[in-house]
């Protein structure tokens, strides 16, 4: 139990925050696949600590589409722990891998407020390119956000990956993100480790540095995934 309050504590969701920095979707899905994830992210500024986790359940229920739902937490003011919010998102692969110049892919997600009627519905265009050993990801996305205590307005969100496959293990990349008031940059560091079949451990470490006037903006995420 004091595992778990001590994974649990320190959470404020990235949704009060408006922080871009997350995961950057691939458009590739793999059949029959299912996956848990943990997802958790770090974000300094001058005047606050925002953290954030993510946890996450997906299966793949066609060669072309993965549904994943998500649960997430947050401490308030009070320092008090519970649940945030909750969402679904679906993922559709367009193209075969390595069928044509470049892969492409659909995202899809719907996020409700644990105790607000605050809802953010979010589409996304997935491209992937790959150039001998390294690979370029890019996320175009377009917010909707709509509720009670939230102004209704679209934003849209951008996030780029240059990867070198180093090796299966350790692959260094650079990421760029951008938002509604932000733009950040920073080195990443991810990783597969495979077992047979289609069991897969991935990771992903990055630290992205946002430039957005003098004021200090640091943002380190953290993501672990097994695949099976």
């Amino acid at each position: 139990m004091c595992l778990v309050m001590s994974i649990w504590g320190g959470i404020t969701q990235v949704w009060a925050d408006g922080n871009p920095v997350d995961k950057v979707y691939h458009p590739l899905v793999i059949a029959n696949e299912r996956k848990f994830e943990w997802r958790f992210t770090s974000r300094q500024t001058d005047d606050k600590n925002v953290l954030a986790q993510r946890f996450a359940y997906g299966q793949a229920v066609s060669e072309y589409l993965i549904i994943e739902a998500y649960i997430s937490g947050q401490r308030d003011e009070s320092d008090d722990y519970g649940l945030q919010g909750i969402e679904l998102e679906a993922r559709y692969m367009l193209t075969d891998q390595g069928q044509y110049w470049a892969d492409w892919g659909l995202l899809f997600e719907f996020e409700k407020q644990h105790d607000d009627n605050n809802f953010e519905f979010t589409t996304g265009v997935l491209f992937e390119k790959e150039f001998v050993r390294t690979s370029l990801t890019l996320n175009a996305l377009l917010i909707y956000e709509w509720g009670e205590n939230v102004p209704n307005e679209f934003e849209t969100e951008f996030r780029l990956q240059y990867r070198y496959r180093f090796m299966p293990e350790v692959q260094p990349a650079i990421e760029i993100y951008t938002g509604e008031d932000f733009v950040g940059i920073g080195p990443a560091f991810m990783g597969v480790h495979r077992y047979s079949g289609i069991k897969q451990l991935k990771w992903e470490l990055a630290a992205i540095a946002g430039f957005n006037g003098n004021s200090k903006d640091r943002t380190l995420r953290f993501a672990i995934e097994y695949e099976f």
